[in-house]
């Protein structure tokens, strides 16, 4: 356990280092926004990006996985959005939960988001501008694709510029956070939205550090105009406050897009940061 720690201590310290900078709520609302396109058929794809004066560049099923994405560009930014979970195969690629290496990033990953990732990569490269900076953006499992994708663009020497995805689940474990940590990953999720939780763990397991971990700033939206932000250790133990509630329809509605609109819409108005405080211990000390 003890070469663990200067790891741990790491992570402990990285909220307090990146938790700082005001967020741009409008910028927010328009990769929610075109996440929310992503669940559209082929004609409001087109339409929705149209009302948003973006020009779609490609549009895509990848065959093996059912995974839909679209590639769109707007004022020399080149992004791709990743739909989430929207039928049966998809489904199996959330379930697919085992961390295994992966030999391009030299991190153990999710299996199901990372070939999943791997497939768009190899279908959206053909269409990408290596002079352009790149944003990625997606919901539930298109937020975790977006962010292993990511990944593999900067192992291809594309500019990754920002990551922004909606109720996440996580990826990688705390080798794999710590060795991608200046990806620049904001991360929403909604107070009761469980999906960016699992699997949940205890305190007692945060020394076995080969467990999911999440990478970058969470953002949560707390409704009223505020937000609190997270990452590292808290961000880890806000799972432990559902391990013994059994999910509901609150759960269900927490995750959708049409919630998560609404809530970056008040922030758009006016932002309030408050601070997140866990109420739990950690071998005696708090982690508020």
């Amino acid at each position: 356990m003890f070469k663990t720690l200067p790891i741990l201590a790491s992570l402990l310290l990285a909220p307090f280092q990146l938790l700082s900078a005001q967020h741009d709520f409008t910028e927010i609302d328009v990769q929610a926004r075109l996440s929310a396109i992503a669940y559209l058929n082929a004609d409001g794809v087109k339409s929705g990006l149209e009302s948003q004066s973006k020009v779609l560049v490609h549009h895509s099923m990848i065959e093996e996985n059912q995974v839909s994405y679209f590639l769109t560009q707007s004022n020399g930014v080149q992004t791709i959005v990743i739909r989430g979970t929207a039928n049966e195969a998809n489904v199996m690629l959330d379930l697919d939960l085992e961390l295994k290496p992966d030999t391009q990033l030299n991190i153990k990953l999710h299996q199901g988001f990372a070939s999943a990732a791997r497939a768009v990569l190899n279908d959206v490269k053909p269409y990408l501008n290596a002079d352009q900076p790149v944003h990625l953006t997606g919901h539930s499992l298109g937020g975790a694709v977006a962010v292993v994708l990511g990944m593999y663009l900067e192992k291809n020497d594309f500019n990754v510029a920002q990551v922004i995805t909606f109720g996440q689940p996580k990826v990688t474990n705390v080798a794999g956070a710590e060795l991608f940590a200046s990806l620049p990953l904001l991360r929403i999720v909604t107070p009761d939205d469980i999906v960016p939780l699992v699997p949940p763990i205890s305190p007692l397991q945060i020394r076995d550090l080969d467990i999911y971990w999440h990478m970058g700033v969470g953002v949560i939206l707390d409704g009223n105009g505020k937000y609190s932000e997270v990452s590292g250790v808290k961000s880890a133990l806000r799972a432990t406050k559902f391990t013994s509630s059994v999910p509901g329809q609150k759960n269900i509605n927490a995750h959708m897009m049409t919630e998560y609109i609404r809530l970056i819409e008040q922030l758009k108005i006016s932002a309030q940061e408050i601070p997140y405080e866990t109420g739990i211990s950690l071998f005696g000390l708090s982690i508020n």
